[in-house]
C-alpha cells in the first residue's frame, strides 16, 4: 500500500548513494561513546535503528583532539587505533542495511577540563574552566585535525560525518562575534570569522573525497545576546556549500541560551520556519530539527517544503522501530518521546549512560532483552500506573497470561494526572501507546475492580504496582474546607480560586502551580504564541533571534504562593536540564517561591505561616497540598501471609518524590525475570 507519508518516505539522492527516506537519526550523546568496552553496547543500540529503517544515522560527538574533549576522556578519535573499535558500530549498521555518519565534535570553550581551548580567552557560563586562546599556529593544527578525524572515520567505515558548527561549541564560537574576538586573519570581519569553518569543510572533503557523506551542522537560530543576524547565517550556508558540504543540518540555541528548545513544552516543530529560511538559499538539502515526535509532524514539515530531511534524535531513543511503524502505517504502535529528558539528557549531564523513560531497553539492548518465556505463567498485576502498565505489558509479551488489574476507571495512575499540565500533554502519548501494547500482547485489562488476596489465588505470581496516595502532612486545619489535594484539582473535582497557596516545592508542586498560573494547555499554543512569550523573533531580523525583542508573557490566571519547608531556592531536585525551564516559566508568572516556611495553622483567613521569625497570614482561598505521597501496599502482607509469590514495584514500593524512569525501568525489568 503507497505510505500516508509520502514525503517523508521519499527517496533523496545525494549524487554517490540515495537515502532511501528523509529521516535522519540526530546526534545525541549516550555516554557509550566514551570507553572501548562500552563500543558492543552501542553497536548493538545503533543496529537496532538501522534495523528499524532510519534514512541516515548520526552517532554522539567524537573529539578530533584532546583538547576538543567535553569531558576528560571523552570519546575521540586522532589516532588510527582508535578507530579499530569504530568497526564494530559500523558493520553493525551496514549488516542491517543501514548508514551512519560519525559526528566530529570540538567542545571548545564548552569543554569541562583545563585543556580547552578557544578563539578568545572567554569563559564558558556553563563551565568553570578559562579556555587558552589559540594562536594562528593553534587555529590551523585544529583545521587539520579535523581533517584527519574525517579520513580516520572513513577508514573505520562510516559513510560520512558531520561537522558540528553549533550550539556554541568551537566552530561556532569562531563564527560569534561574541567569543571571537581575534583580529585578522581569524577573527574581526564576518568574512575572517568565517574562515575557520569553511577552511574545515573544504579540507575534509579533500580529505574523504568526494563519495563521502558530509553534513554542517549549522547554527540557525543562536537565542543568545549578539548572535549571528540571519544575513550571516545565509552567507555561511552558501560559504558552507561551495566549500563541499553534502547536507546542512539545523543547530538551535547555544547551550548557554535560557530559551527552552527540547523539552516537552516547547511547541511540535516550534523551530522548523527556522530552515524554512534558508530553503532557496542553498541547492544543497537542509535539515529540520528540535521536537518533531511524530510522523504526522515530520510529513507536514517537508510537505511544506520547509526542508528537504527531519532530524530526530529523542524519538528513536524512545522507539526504534519509528521508522518501520510509519512506513506500514501503525503510528498508534509508536513508543512516543515526551520529551522530558529524565533518563537521556539529565543522565548525560551526570556522567551516566542514557537511556530513556519510556523505553528502558534504550542503549542496554544487550542486557534488557524481552526473550520468549520458558514456562508460561499466570501473571496477575494490580495496579495500571507506569509500573503496572510496563511490567503487564512486556510479561504478555514474552508469553505470559498476564491480568491487570486497576480499581480506577482508566489505565494511568499518577500519568493521568501529569498529562493535564500545561506542557505535559505529551504523556498522553504514552499512555495511548500503552492502550494498544495492552490490546496487542493480549493482557486482561480489568478496569473498576478492586482485589483482595483471596482473589488472586489462581495466580502463580502477583505483582503489587498499587502506585501511592497522597501523604497529609500534621497542619492545623488540614481538614478545613480551603484545603484541596491535587489529585482533586487536576482532575477538576474541585476548582481553585484566585488566589492560592501550594504547599511542597517539589515536582509536583511546580506542576500543579504552572496548572494553576495558565489558562490554557500548551498544546493548543501556536507557536508563533509560544515564541512571543520567549521572546523570540519569528521574522529572524533579531540578532541571534532575540536581540531588542521583549517577551510577552500571558497573564497569570492566579495568583500563586509555592511554599517549602526547606530554607534556599526552590526545584533544586528538579531534572537538571528542564528545572531552569520550570523555575523561569513561574517566575514569569509572578509566582511567589518561599522557602524556610513553617505551616502553623489554616482557618476561614488562610494560611498562618512563620518564615525567619516572622508570622504571616497568606490570606488565600485555597491551600493545595503536594506535600509527599505514601505508598499504597494493603494487600502485601496478606499475600505475604498466604506465602504468594509477591513483587513490589513503583510507587508501591518507594513513594518518595514520584519517579516515572524508575516506575516503567522496575516494571519492564522484572518481567524480563519472570
Amino acid at each position: 500500500m503507497p505510505s500516508r507519508y509520502p514525503h517523508l518516505f521519499s527517496p533523496l539522492d545525494l549524487g554517490h548513494c540515495i537515502l532511501p527516506n528523509r529521516v535522519l537519526m540526530g546526534s545525541m550523546h549516550t555516554g557509550l561513546e566514551d570507553k572501548k568496552r562500552d563500543f558492543p553496547k552501542l553497536a548493538a543500540y545503533f543496529a537496532e535503528r538501522a534495523r528499524g529503517g532510519v534514512g541516515l544515522i548520526v552517532t554522539g560527538g567524537i573529539a578530533p583532539n584532546v583538547s576538543g574533549w567535553v569531558k576528560p576522556f571523552a570519546g575521540k578519535l586522532s589516532w588510527s587505533w582508535e578507530a579499530r573499535k569504530h568497526r564494530l558500530v559500523t558493520d553493525a549498521v551496514h549488516a542491517e542495511g543501514g548508514r551512519i555518519c560519525m559526528q566530529v565534535l570540538h567542545a571548545g570553550r564548552y569543554g569541562y577540563h583545563p585543556l580547552a581551548v578557544a578563539p578568545s580567552r572567554v569563559k564558558s557560563p556553563i563551565t568553570p574552566f578559562m579556555p587558552r586562546e589559540l594562536s594562528d599556529r593553534g587555529v590551523e593544527r585544529q583545521i587539520e585535525d579535523f581533517a584527519h578525524c574525517a579520513r580516520l572515520a572513513r577508514d573505520a567505515g562510516y559513510d560520512g560525518v558531520e561537522i558540528m558548527g553549533s550550539e556554541g561549541y568551537l566552530i561556532n564560537e569562531f563564527l560569534a562575534a561574541r567569543t571571537n574576538h581575534r583580529q585578522a586573519p581569524w577573527g574581526g570581519s564576518f568574512e575572517n570569522r568565517l574562515r575557520f569553518a569553511t577552511e574545515i569543510v573544504r579540507r575534509t572533503r579533500a580529505a574523504v573525497g568526494h563519495d563521502f557523506i558530509l553534513i554542517f551542522r549549522l547554527s540557525m537560530l543562536e537565542l543568545v545576546e549578539g548572535g549571528a543576524s540571519i544575513d550571516e547565517i545565509i552567507a555561511t550556508a552558501k560559504a558552507i556549500e561551495a566549500a563541499g558540504a553534502s547536507i546542512i543540518n539545523t543547530g538551535i540555541g547555544w547551550h548557554e541560551a535560557r530559551i527552552p528548545t527540547i523539552v516537552t513544552s516547547v511547541p511540535r516543530a516550534a523551530f522548523s520556519f527556522v530552515t524554512a529560511r534558508l530553503k532557496g538559499e542553498v541547492s544543497i538539502p537542509l535539515v529540520a530539527t528540535n521536537r518533531i515526535n511524530m510522523p504526522e509532524v515530520a510529513e507536514g514539515i517537508l510537505a511544506r517544503g520547509e526542508a528537504d530531511m527531519v532530524s530526530m534524535a529523542r524519538p528513536l531513543l524512545a522507539d526504534p522501530d519509528w521508522v518501520r511503524k510509519a512506513r506500514d502505517g501503525r503510528e498508534a504502535e509508536i513508543n512516543t518521546c515526551i520529551a522530558c529528558n529524565q533518563a537521556c539528557l539529565d543522565h548525560v549531564f551526570l556522567n551516566k549512560p542514557a537511556t530513556c523513560l519510556v523505553n528502558p531497553r534504550a542503549c542496554r539492548e544487550t542486557e534488557l532483552n524481552y526473550t520468549p518465556a520458558a514456562r508460561r505463567k499466570r501473571i496477575a498485576v494490580v495496579g495500571a500506573g507506569p509500573a503496572g502498565l510496563a511490567c503487564a505489558t512486556v510479561a504478555a509479551e514474552r508469553g505470559h497470561d498476564v491480568t491487570l488489574f486497576e480499581a480506577g476507571d482508566d489505565i494511568g495512575g499518577q500519568f493521568n494526572l501529569a498529562r493535564r499540565i500545561p506542557g505535559k500533554e505529551e504523556f498522553e502519548e504514552t499512555l495511548r501507546y500503552f492502550r494498544q501494547r495492552i490490546g496487542s500482547t493480549g493482557v486482561k485489562l480489568r478496569l473498576s475492580e478492586h482485589v483482595d488476596a483471596g482473589s488472586l489465588e489462581r495466580f502463580d505470581d502477583i505483582v503489587l504496582a498499587t502506585g501511592v496516595v497522597p501523604r497529609t502532612p500534621p497542619i492545623a486545619g488540614i481538614d478545613h474546607p480551603k484545603v484541596i489535594s491535587y489529585p482533586d484539582l487536576l482532575t477538576g473535582r474541585r476548582v481553585a480560586g484566585s488566589r492560592v497557596a501550594v504547599i511542597g516545592a517539589g515536582g509536583i508542586g511546580f506542576d500543579v502551580s504552572e496548572f494553576l498560573v495558565q489558562s490554557r494547555p500548551s498544546s493548543t499554543l501556536e507557536p508563533a504564541r509560544w515564541l512571543a512569550e520567549w521572546g523570540i523573533d519569528p521574522t529572524l531580523h533579531a540578532r541571534g533571534g532575540i536581540e531588542g525583542i521583549v517577551p510577552e508573557p500571558e497573564t497569570p490566571q492566579r495568583e500563586v504562593w509555592l511554599l517549602q519547608r526547606t530554607e534556599g531556592a526552590l526545584g533544586k531536585r528538579l531534572g537538571k536540564t528542564t528545572g531552569w525551564v520550570h523555575r523561569a516559566t513561574l517566575k514569569r508568572a509572578r509566582v511567589r517561591m518561599l522557602g524556610g516556611v513553617d505551616y502553623r495553622r489554616i482557618d476561614d483567613i488562610g494560611l498562618h505561616i512563620v518564615i525567619a521569625g516572622e508570622e504571616r497570614v497568606l490570606e488565600v482561598d485555597h491551600v493545595i497540598v503536594c506535600a509527599g505521597q505514601e505508598s499504597r501496599r494493603d494487600l502485601l502482607v496478606p499475600l505475604q501471609s498466604a506465602g504468594r509469590a509477591v513483587h513490589v514495584i513503583g510507587g508501591a514500593e518507594v513513594a518518595a518524590e514520584l519517579d516515572a524512569k524508575r516506575a516503567i525501568a522496575q516494571g519492564s525489568e522484572l518481567a524480563a525475570r519472570l
